[in-house]
């Protein structure tokens, strides 16, 4: 049984995507435009998110409509899973990571009060570089699948609707 917030969310998201697919914009630049707010969304600029997307869209003249719906997905329930994807890749690509333990990383800003200021923000220094890189990888690969999908799908509809 679906709740009211579930069916609202549903219709909106219906509403959305009907507006997508009658967009003047060939595919391949929905699709683009859906591929950077996806790839922006999984940066780790919380609050900055549709600023940039909007700055993104205008330079390169993308829809911006568009680009801020993909900037969107990345949920608050999603952004805990990716942001930590993210921060694993990063810590891959960091070996000043590989030791380091989520559990360790608590712990430590749990212990804060005890800290340094330069203990602090030399840990704070080394995740935000590795969750920059992870996010980019993240970003990289959500974009691309998202430009793919939304291109296809696109084009199934766009095909669809012209035969009807």
């Amino acid at each position: 049984m679906e709740t009211a917030a579930v069916t609202r969310v549903r219709h909106a998201v219906v509403a959305r995507l009907g507006a997508v697919v009658r967009l003047d914009d060939p595919p391949w630049r929905v699709a683009l435009a859906l591929a950077v707010g996806v790839f922006i969304s999984c940066t780790p600029f919380w609050g900055l998110q549709t600023v940039v997307s909007l700055a993104i869209a205008t330079i390169f003249r993308l829809n911006r409509a568009v680009t801020v719906t993909g900037a969107w997905l990345n949920l608050p329930w999603f952004a805990p899973i990716v942001y930590g994807f993210a921060l694993r890749i990063g810590a891959l690509v960091m070996p000043d990571l590989h030791g380091a333990d989520v559990a360790e990383i608590v712990e430590l800003l749990r212990m804060s009060s005890a800290l340094s200021a330069a203990d602090m923000l030399d840990l704070l220094r080394s995740v935000s570089l590795a969750l920059l890189i992870g996010t980019a990888a993240v970003g990289m690969v959500a974009g691309a699948l998202t430009y793919v999908g939304a291109f296809v799908f696109l084009k199934r509809i766009r095909a669809r609707s012209r035969h009807v």
